[in-house]
Formats: structure tokens, C-alpha cells, sequence
């Protein structure tokens, strides 16, 4: 039985709006591969980076069920189990795979995918029968030109595009897919980079986009410059807050986020303990998503 929205505020540290719980979660490193070049992506495998598209290592499917089984003992507060990363969730089998294990062995626990939606119109049904209780899908921009500034080129039925080309089938499947899922009752969530260079002036558009899509929450991401938007600003605090006010005008805005690693694990905020689940050694891989 996939879990409600409402019941999601008061379990998954992710959908309380306004404040914390004191609940956990651990992120299960299986996807190693992507599908879309995302301008600002610099994934890495590594100990030290504290950001999303970063994990120490990449695990298998029943290897994820073991750190599972070893995250729930030493925090008992754990309700969330989520694949967002390092690379798309839907470019690989694996993430799907790992919650039909998950599933099996801890039917109670939350089930939470990242995804940048390109393949979601045709893995949302499956999404829906594995019992994933909630979906966010990084959407950086609803129109075509700005979106191809914000990632170059997408791999898409086994064909390459580019530009605009890349940018408008990205959209079209980002926003059905949304549509599909929500109207299936699973709680999809939203993300945006801010890129103040790039899309401070559409985030507005977004929000109220994916809100008539059925998205239920948006979480509005600070850009790290890097990569090929290394020339880009972070945005600061007064840009932010005044552009979360915009997008609060049409769909619930989450503020806490601690843009967490792909292999994060513990009650965000606090300590973080993937040291002690992931004892395998840093491996080196180049295909990265955002997530």
C-alpha cells in the first residue's frame, strides 16, 4: 500500500514542510549510470564530497538489502530506504531491482526514488507496482531554451540528441511522468538548481507547472558552480528565499534540504554513519547523473 502524503510528513525527513523529524533514511549507491548531460554534473566516487551525485561506492541489489539490514540496527529511527544516485535511477535496472528486494524484507519501510524523469514515461508503471511511496524527479526548466543551457544532450531509445532538440523531449517525458505517477496517489516531489544566471526568472514557471502536473512538495536546490557552469553564481539567501515565496504561491516548498550524498545515511542534520554500512573501498567510475 503506497503511503499518503499526509502520512509522509510525519515520517520521511524530506516531506516535513516547516521543521524536522526525528526520522532517518539511507541512500542505497546501485545506479551507476546516466542518460542526460547535466552542465553543472561533477560526480564522483570519493570520501569527502558533501553533495548530491557522490558515493564511496557502488553496491548491488542484495548488497543494498544487507546495508538496509545494518542501517535499521544501529538507528532504529530509520523510515526511509532511497536510490538518488550517483547516477539516474531509471538509466539501470538496479534501483527498480533493489526495491523489489527491499519490498520482500521490509514491507513497513518508506520507499523513496530520484530520478531526472527522461525514461519515467516508460518505467511508471513499474514504479507504481514496486511500491514506491515517493518519486522526485529534477526539473530544471519547462522550456526548451533555457532548459539546453542547463543540460547539453540526453541518450535517449539508444539515439543521441542535442540542444533544443535534447531539451524538449526531456520536458515532455519529465512532465507526464510526473502526471502518471501522482495520478497513480505516489507523492512525487520536485527539484530545482537555482541557477540565478540561467533560471531565476522561470522558477516561478516550474513550480506552478509541476503543480498542475500533481506534484505535491518543491525543493529548490542552490546551484554549486561547477563544471560547465563554473562561471555561474550560487545564489544567496535573499535570491532564494524570494524565489521559494514565488513557488509557495502553487505547491508546498521544502526548505531543510541538506543536499545530501548518494550514500547518506542517519537522521539528516545529525551524524552520519555510512562509514560503518559501506566497507567497500572507493572505486572510480565517469558516468554521472544529477539526482
Amino acid at each position: 500500500m503506497i503511503k499518503s502524503f499526509e502520512e509522509l510528513t510525519k515520517t520521511h525527513p524530506c516531506f516535513s514542510v516547516g521543521s524536522k523529524v526525528n526520522k532517518g533514511r539511507v541512500h542505497l549507491p546501485v545506479s551507476p549510470g546516466c542518460n542526460i548531460s547535466c552542465r553543472f554534473c561533477d560526480r564522483q566516487l570519493n570520501d569527502v564530497d558533501l553533495r548530491p551525485g557522490v558515493a564511496s561506492t557502488i553496491i548491488t541489489p542484495r548488497e543494498a538489502v544487507e546495508v538496509v539490514r545494518k542501517a535499521v540496527a544501529l538507528c532504529p529511527d530509520i523510515t526511509v530506504a532511497g536510490v538518488a544516485g550517483p547516477g539516474d535511477t531509471l538509466a539501470t535496472p538496479y534501483a527498480l531491482e533493489t526495491f523489489r528486494l527491499i519490498k520482500k524484507e521490509f514491507p513497513g519501510i518508506i520507499k523513496c526514488m530520484s530520478t531526472n524523469g527522461l525514461m519515467l514515461p516508460d518505467y511508471y508503471q513499474e514504479i507504481i507496482d514496486v511500491g514506491i511511496d515517493s518519486l522526485t524527479v529534477t526539473v530544471n526548466a519547462v522550456d526548451p531554451l533555457i532548459q539546453e543551457r542547463i543540460c547539453g544532450e540526453i541518450t535517449y531509445h539508444g539515439k543521441r540528441y542535442q540542444g533544443v532538440e535534447a531539451a524538449g523531449i526531456l520536458i515532455e517525458n519529465q512532465l507526464s511522468g510526473i502526471e502518471a505517477v501522482a495520478g497513480a496517489g505516489v507523492t512525487v516531489k520536485v527539484n530545482t538548481v537555482l541557477i540565478p544566471e540561467i533560471n531565476a526568472g522561470h522558477v516561478e514557471t516550474v513550480a506552478k507547472t509541476v503543480a498542475g502536473k500533481g506534484a505535491k512538495i518543491y525543493n529548490i536546490i542552490p546551484l554549486i558552480p561547477q563544471h560547465e557552469l563554473a562561471w555561474c553564481s550560487a545564489p544567496g539567501c535573499g535570491l532564494l528565499s524570494s524565489i521559494r515565496a514565488q513557488a509557495e504561491q502553487y505547491i508546498k516548498v521544502f526548505r531543510h534540504c541538506q543536499r545530501c550524498r548518494a550514500d547518506a545515511a542517519g537522521i539528516p542534520g545529525q551524524e552520519d554513519f555510512s562509514r560503518l554500512i559501506y566497507d567497500r573501498p572507493v572505486q572510480q567510475a565517469n558516468t554521472f547523473s544529477h539526482g
